[in-house]
């Protein structure tokens, strides 16, 4: 047998296991195990990931103010620690959690700084991984093992560990099962929340096609796809429906409202029971 087409059989031998267990996503840990995030909201959040929560001026912005005018006068502080293209394995969340590091002092209207509180900055972590780090042969394993190391880090720390399950490339549709798979299992298996924001995706596709939530690349979001991730979030961790919130960000009222609407319709399936 010629030696290329031995490897070319041992590679899929290899990996057979691996695409069989993405396969299976309605028989294994489809449903997520936790459905909240402890006895508050999330007050104060760190969001750990890369450049899908960095486009079009950071999901945690377009997160606060949705808190920010659907909740007037609530307490709520983000800070996103982001580094293009990276794997969470490319993150020192140890470091990122230190007392009195990252989140020490917070810029507010007026161009002044306030100094907050010393000690525990966050009390909730939302993290990302890369967009097919945890459906990639190679990459799958060592997204559940930092999931695995940095919840540890977290609970030590005293925050929530939270996971932002991502969403499909434009041309690979089929990504939405796998990572919504991947991202439950590794949620269930370590006591942290999911935002289903990458099933968020294939609905807003499946009720409205000619919507566009890609940019050219197929893989960053646009401004309308970045708004309705942060809709997700927003149901997922304060545990509301966004629906009829007047922020818009700038997309005008019947766009936001529909993506409102997928939003809150995507967390209720997903945590229903």
């Amino acid at each position: 047998m010629p030696m290329s087409r031995f490897l070319r059989q041992v590679a899929a031998a290899l990996c057979l296991p691996f695409l069989l267990s993405l396969a299976g996503v309605a028989a294994a840990q489809s449903k997520p195990a936790r459905s909240d995030v402890g006895a508050d909201s999330g007050t104060s959040i760190l969001w750990v990931g890369n450049s899908f929560f960095y486009y079009n001026n950071s999901m945690h912005g377009h997160y606060n103010d949705l808190v920010r005018v659907g909740e007037p006068g609530a307490k709520n502080r983000g800070t996103s620690v982001t580094i293009s293209g990276s794997g969470l394995d490319w993150h020192d969340m140890a470091a990122y959690l230190q007392p009195d590091g990252i989140g020490k002092y917070s810029f507010v209207p007026g161009n002044k700084i306030v100094f907050n509180p010393p000690g525990r900055q966050f009390d909730t972590v939302i993290m990302m991984d890369c967009s097919q780090c945890p459906v990639h042969p190679q990459l799958a394993a060592a997204f559940h093992a930092t999931v695995k190391k940095d919840a540890a880090i977290i609970a030590k720390y005293g925050a929530r560990p939270v996971l932002f399950m991502s969403w499909a490339y434009k041309d690979a549709p089929e990504m939405t099962a796998q990572l919504a798979e991947q991202y439950t299992i590794a949620g269930n298996a370590n006591d942290a929340l999911v935002i289903p924001a990458g099933l968020a995706f294939a609905k807003a596709i499946a009720r409205r096609p000619e919507l566009e939530l890609y940019q050219p690349d197929k893989r960053h979001p646009t401004l309308a796809g970045t708004y309705l991730a942060a809709c997700t979030t927003y149901a997922t961790i304060r545990k509301k429906s966004p629906v009829g919130i007047k922020y818009d960000a700038g997309l005008g009222a019947e766009l936001a409202t529909f993506l409102q609407t997928v939003a809150a319709d995507t967390v209720k399936e997903y945590f229903a029971q």
